[in-house]
């Protein structure tokens, strides 16, 4: 009996460590590290689309996004919400929002070709995580 009572208390013990850290965790669109991430990821394809001399890292992409999963998993989000999040059209384009407003602020302008170049290669020479999606042939 006595060695029950010790396990139970134990149990409740961590349950009640662990409790904070979940109580803590933030809805996915809230968590600032996801949301640049995919908003560089974004930003980076609209670049290797618009512009003829950047093509995209797609394995590097690829990985980062990987990478990216693991960490939204590790933060406590289940696969199931992380796959839920990436597929919700109103998150997509809460997505492109934000990396569109970034792109203009960085210099690029709709129907300006050259500007979105401009704008990659600055990327790449900065080292942003975009730039690190991104390969210029100029």
């Amino acid at each position: 009996m006595k060695l029950a009572a010790q396990i139970l208390a134990t149990t409740l013990a961590a349950s009640l460590i662990a409790l904070p850290a979940l109580a803590d965790k933030v809805p996915l669109n809230q968590n600032q590290h996801i949301t640049d991430s995919l908003v560089a990821g974004r930003v980076a394809d609209v670049i290797r689309n618009t512009c003829p001399s950047i093509s995209g890292r797609l394995v590097t992409a690829y990985s980062k996004l990987e990478d990216l999963k693991k960490y939204a998993i590790a933060q406590g989000y289940t696969e199931a919400e992380v796959k839920a999040f990436l597929k919700d059209g109103a998150e997509k384009d809460r997505l492109k929002g934000i990396a569109a407003d970034y792109l203009a602020l960085a210099g690029a302008v709709q129907g300006d070709t050259e500007s979105y170049c401009v704008v990659g290669r600055d990327e790449i020479a900065r080292k942003t995580l975009a730039g690190s999606l991104l390969r210029s042939w100029k």
